[in-house]
Formats: structure tokens, sequence, C-alpha cells
């Protein structure tokens, strides 16, 4: 599949996540129910109650598993369903277990911030070989979408708007310079950090979707 239809396909999805962005920023601004709009700032996987289904985060799996459907149906060819299901395992286990290991080791601001990211290039660099077709579909989908969320970002840390966009639970972020602390702690982890979790998690669900259609050539 060329980068052209990969960005087409991506586009219809990165719409709905759009209007997701856009419904969850309105919530926090509005203070509609915190159980569902939290404005806590979650870790590198939201864990805020409930508060994350009103996000982006979990579409890499619907949207995974739809894309899957989609390049199967136009006959682009596919891994075998047992090879991807463990290569997407396996970045996987390099995403979380990465992530928990630089967690433990306490290395020093910013390299922290550099060492996470760097986890999630190499996991979805892993996660890539499972059906690189799949692999660029994914990518389009998470610069699209994450894209969005960043400029979102600049706009509520510039504005102070009071919501989990802006960091308004850690007040030591607005503290750093807008420049350096949009720079580390939005731009980057958007369009690294969460493009490649968005890969991951895409692939596995993709996998699944493989293993239940059966065998067939590699991508």
């Amino acid at each position: 599949m060329s980068w052209k239809n990969a960005f087409r396909t991506a586009l219809p999805p990165a719409l709905v996540a759009l209007a997701v962005t856009l419904l969850r920023l309105a919530g926090e601004i509005r203070g509609w129910s915190e159980t569902w709009f939290s404005r806590a700032t979650g870790g590198l996987v939201p864990a805020s109650a409930v508060s994350w289904v009103v996000g982006i985060t979990w579409l890499a799996l619907p949207f995974g598993a739809w894309f899957a459907w989609r390049l199967a149906r136009a006959g682009v060819a596919k891994p075998g369903g047992g090879r991807a299901l463990a290569i997407a395992a396996i970045a996987v286990l390099l995403l979380y277990g990465g992530g928990r290991l630089v967690s433990v080791v306490r290395i020093g601001f910013p390299a922290f911030l550099f060492a996470i990211w760097t986890v999630a290039v190499v996991a979805a660099a892993v996660a890539w070989r499972a059906w690189p077709a799949l692999g660029r579909v994914l990518l389009a989908y998470g610069l699209l979408s994450r894209a969005v969320v960043a400029v979102v970002m600049f706009l509520a840390m510039r504005g102070q708007w009071g919501t989990h966009y802006d960091y308004a639970d850690m007040p030591g972020v607005r503290e750093i310079p807008l420049g350096a602390a949009y720079l580390l702690f939005a731009f980057l982890p958007q369009l690294v950090f969460w493009v490649g979790y968005t890969i991951v998690l895409g692939m596995v669900a993709g996998a699944l979707v493989v293993a239940a259609r059966g065998r067939g050539g590699v991508a």
C-alpha cells in the first residue's frame, strides 16, 4: 500500500478521533462529570477511573481491526495469523516492560522522557514487522489523530484552560517556559510516544483479525 492510500484510509477514523478530542475538551472546559471528563493528567497509560473512555487512546484497537479488515478485503497480502500475533505480543511486552524498566531505573529528567520515547519507537518498529502494510496505515492514523491533540495542547497550555491538555493538576509544568514545556510534554509525547503506542495497540487488533481470517501471503 502506498503512503497516499495509507493516509486516505486513515482519514475517516482520524476525523472520528478529532470529534472525540473536541468532545473531551468541551467536557473538561465546561466542567462536565469528572467520572468521564477528568482533568487529572494520566501517566503513560490513562488510569483515571473511566475518563479515558472519552478519549482517543483506546480507539487504536477498533480502528486497527477495521484497517486490517479493509486491507484483507482489498486483497493486500497479509502475514500468517500466528506470526502476526507473536510479533504483536512481543511489541506489547517491549512497550509496557520497557516503560516499567525505565520507571524502576529512575534516571534523571529529561533523560527519562527520551528513554520512554525510545521504548515506544522500538516497540512500534517491532510491531511494524508483523504486517508492514497495516503499519503504514496505523502510522498515518496515529500522526493525523495525534497532531490534532498536539495543536489542542498548545492552545490549552498557552491559554491555561484548566484541562488535562495543559496539565492543570501539575503546576510545575507551568513554571517551565512555554516553548520547552510544549516540546517536552506535548509535541514530542504526542507525535512520538503516542503514535508508537497507537501502532502497537492497533497491530494487536489487526493481528487478531488476520488470525480470524486465516493464513495468507506476507505483505
